[in-house]
């Protein structure tokens, strides 16, 4: 973990969660954290947590969606402390239903966030990294992006989406620009809470009855963006043990 040391990370959907859990995970490894979501009193709480703790972070309000929003974020690190290392992308929503309850608003929401957002980041990060001849994308992603399950159609598409969109960027990418997928199973998150269809989220309930905490997929990353700059982790599952 000595790689971890004094990298600067930017950790999107960083208000709770695995991005909470990452930015604290990397912050007490010598990381210096950019944290962005919308929910900026969420973020101010957090950086002074792990400032408190002795760490350092910085906090920005931030809409994934909003391309120029994104390119502020990733400029504003830059400027502030003289490069950027990685980007996380972990912002993400899943307001669950099936396809024939016609939610149209929630599955532009999801394509928004996971699948725009995700681009959004790529596109303000690589010129960075390029001028540099350095750096890391994660993408955080689901066990969705491997299978499809019932109400999880359009989410599981737009995860089937990021992952394809991160592994072109690995294979695009000069030896110099490291691509990693983290793949979650069930965690312990706000994400459930977005859904509004009835039987979508009873089905939720249950399927969530074996989680793990965030932390783990927090030390999963920190795996990936620890490791020597010849090393490039491409993906890890993580998930309960009770998850098949």
């Amino acid at each position: 973990m000595d790689g971890l040391k004094d990298k600067t990370v930017l950790i999107t959907g960083a208000s709770s969660g695995i991005g909470e859990a990452s930015a604290l995970h990397l912050a007490e490894r010598g990381c210096t954290v950019v944290l962005g979501a919308r929910r900026l009193d969420r973020l101010r709480s957090l950086v002074e947590r792990i400032e408190a703790a002795g760490g350092r972070a910085r906090a920005r309000a931030l809409d994934v969606t909003d391309p120029a929003a994104v390119r502020s974020f990733v400029d504003g690190a830059v400027d502030e402390h003289g490069r950027v290392d990685v980007l996380v992308n972990n912002a993400g929503v899943m307001p669950l239903s099936p396809l024939s309850s016609l939610r149209t608003d929630e599955w532009n929401r999801m394509l928004d966030v996971n699948v725009r957002g995700l681009l959004n980041g790529i596109a303000a990060v690589l010129p960075v990294f390029e001028s540099q001849r350095g750096g890391h994308v994660v993408t955080v992603a689901s066990v969705g992006s491997h299978a499809v399950s019932p109400t999880a159609a359009v989410y599981c598409g737009t995860k089937f989406a990021a992952w394809a969109i991160t592994e072109g960027l690995r294979l695009e990418s000069e030896p110099w620009l490291r691509v990693s997928t983290v793949t979650p199973g069930v965690v312990e998150s706000e994400l459930a809470d977005t859904i509004t269809d009835p039987a979508a989220r009873e089905a939720m309930a249950a399927y969530r009855a074996n989680t793990i905490p965030p932390s783990a997929i927090a030390r999963a990353i920190a795996f990936a963006v620890g490791q020597p700059d010849d090393v490039d982790v491409n993906e890890i599952v993580v998930r309960p043990a009770a998850q098949r």
